[in-house]
């Protein structure tokens, strides 16, 4: 088994997870959209409905670039990383994105977010595997930085669902988030940048 077979279901069932709803960004404050990204994103849209590969290259990795923009490069990007973690329980695969605090470079450090395309623009169908990136990220971060919250995100390109793992406790963020608001996309991921530079 690997990330991509997860079902929100056999996540639960496999991985030991309790999923519920929450807000996870009150009183969230929106953050301010770098100029050059609704110039890009109106011209990347027209072309996103080619296929995922284009939704993620002319939707998702712009938004990712200005979320890094907006953290003053403290945000890394690692893209395609191989997130081999505990085979025994499927949690090894390739991940879309995740999201760390600190350079650019390998080695990969302790991922804060795990972004998921969803496959056939289907938000729910990625919950699952999402949920199992969360519960690697949880097990490789425990060494580094403890117990602290891990944060997902599946996207669509136009939707952005955010999920957060707390122990063995999957919330989703009561309300998505769409690209007309991508200053919210913009203003939770700084929010989760903050509160893990907070916990160090």
């Amino acid at each position: 088994m690997a990330f991509s077979e997860f079902t929100l279901d056999s996540a639960v069932r496999s991985l030991g997870v309790s999923v519920g709803e929450s807000d996870l960004f009150p009183g969230l404050a929106p953050a301010a959209v770098p100029d050059w990204l609704p110039v890009l994103l109106a011209r990347g849209t027209r072309l996103a409905l080619i296929s995922e590969k284009a939704r993620s290259e002319f939707i998702v990795v712009p938004i990712l670039l200005a979320a890094r923009e907006l953290s003053g490069g403290r945000l890394a990007i690692f893209s395609g990383q191989r997130f081999d973690v505990d085979a025994a329980r499927g949690l090894v695969g390739e991940c879309d994105f995740l999201l760390a605090l600190g350079p650019p470079v390998p080695p990969l450090r302790a991922p804060i977010v795990a972004v998921v395309e969803a496959k056939k623009n289907d938000v729910e169908a990625g919950l699952g595997q999402c949920v199992a990136q969360l519960v690697a990220a949880r097990e490789f971060n425990a060494a580094s930085r403890g117990p602290s919250p891990v944060y997902g995100c599946v996207t669509t390109g136009e939707v952005w669902q955010f999920l957060r793992l707390t122990g063995d406790a999957v919330e989703l963020h009561a309300a998505r988030f769409y690209l007309d608001n991508v200053a919210g996309v913009l203003g939770a991921i700084a929010a989760i940048a903050d509160e893990a530079g907070r916990r160090g």
